[in-house]
């Protein structure tokens, strides 16, 4: 699949498309300050960086993981994709260094016209946004594995504070641990680790779990 082919038809506008409009200027200035474990969860991939890896990034936005994953892993094959073209216009210019060895998609994961095999499949900070849907994003992706390959999730997981779980729905971020859960119920767990955010106003998890057998 080319670099600019979309799967998503030129008239659909998803609202998380319109969220990232403005979003998508201001995000790698803020989102550092809360999206915790990213290169960690980068980490965990349990794979050697010479090899010759297909990766995917569900939720890629503005490229950061995607550099993150180029530099990791020079031997790899690696595919972002995304519902924002907001977000895919900052990611592609991030993304110019590494060539083809990078392409970025803009469509929905799970469109019938995306079937390939991955050895690793990324999510981060993208599952706790998808509201409704997350649950079939972790089915797909799990059928998307090749023969030992993991799926990596990063994200938030709940939080004690009502008034704060109220203002992160009204930026479409769901935080009941149903990821989590999900996951560790869908797929064979290879490491998974909960962490207090800001003394404890959020947890939020990293996971690495394989299909099961």
């Amino acid at each position: 699949m080319s670099e600019h082919q979309s799967i998503l038809s030129p008239e659909t506008e998803h609202p998380l498309s319109t969220y990232y409009k403005f979003q998508s200027r201001i995000y790698d200035l803020t989102r550092w300050s809360f999206l915790f474990g990213r290169r960690y969860a980068i980490r965990q991939i349990p794979f050697a960086a010479t090899d010759n890896l297909r990766i995917l990034e569900v939720g890629c936005g503005t490229g950061h993981n995607l550099v993150s994953l180029a530099e990791r892993f020079p031997a790899a094959e690696i595919t972002g994709i995304d519902l924002s073209q907001d977000m895919l216009s900052i990611a592609r210019k991030k993304l110019r260094r590494f060539g083809g060895r990078v392409s970025i998609v803009h469509g929905a994961f799970g469109s019938d016209s995306f079937r390939e095999q991955f050895d690793v499949v990324l999510f981060s900070y993208c599952l706790t946004m998808v509201n409704p849907g997350w649950d079939t994003l972790i089915e797909v992706a799990t059928a998307s594995l090749r023969d030992n390959g993991v799926l990596v999730a990063v994200d938030f997981h709940d939080s004690a504070v009502p008034a704060f779980k109220k203002h992160m729905a009204g930026h479409h971020v769901r935080m009941d641990g149903h990821v989590l859960a999900k996951l560790r119920s869908h797929l064979q767990e290879d490491k998974a680790e909960e962490h207090r955010a800001y003394q404890g106003v959020w947890r939020w998890f990293s996971f690495v779990g394989r299909r099961r057998s």
